[in-house]
């Protein structure tokens, strides 16, 4: 298997059915949580950048010359952008010393609304998707990651100001 393919499908997990790019988010939560332990907030987002980029190329190797430009086993967008949408978490756990597994309500929140907004693909997440190149294949994951995160702040917000407050 080439490097690229092994990347972009997050080492065969975009070839799982039904639903590949779930199966991408679902992976991506333990991955997240073991950089988090490693290395707390810092490390996560050098793992988004870092994998934000191989993604890209990964992505634009395997669409090479290809009517598809996003095929569906190409996942390592959806790792991308679900470590995005945990990167408040991850931030928060990190930056108040305690440990990111007791924000499960968090994690599950993140999880929910980050395949909520990749597959619904609003406003500049859907532009993104139609760019049709491997940079939009990437873009709007990380972009429904980002309005995922802001989600789960609000949350946050409500249930720790407004329920517990």
């Amino acid at each position: 298997m080439k490097l690229a393919t092994i990347i972009g499908t997050v080492f065969g997990v975009g070839y799982i059915r039904p639903a590949p790019g779930t199966w991408g988010s679902l992976v991506a939560l333990p991955w997240a949580w073991l950089l988090h332990v490693l290395g707390g907030f810092p490390l996560l987002l050098l793992g988004v950048i870092a994998a934000f980029l191989k993604g890209w190329w990964a992505t634009s190797k395997m669409t090479e010359g290809s009517d598809d430009h996003d095929p569906s086993e190409i996942v390592i967008d959806e790792v991308v952008g679900q470590w995005i949408a945990l990167l408040p978490l991850s931030y928060a756990a990190w930056s108040n010393d305690i440990p990111v597994h007791v924000m499960w309500p968090g994690w599950i929140a993140a999880f929910a609304l980050f395949r909520l907004f990749d597959i619904w693909k609003p406003w500049i997440i859907g532009w993104a998707d139609r760019r049709g190149d491997a940079l939009g294949v990437m873009l709007d994951d990380v972009i429904a990651g980002v309005f995922a995160a802001i989600g789960v702040m609000v949350l946050a917000a409500f249930s720790h100001g407004v329920l517990m407050g």
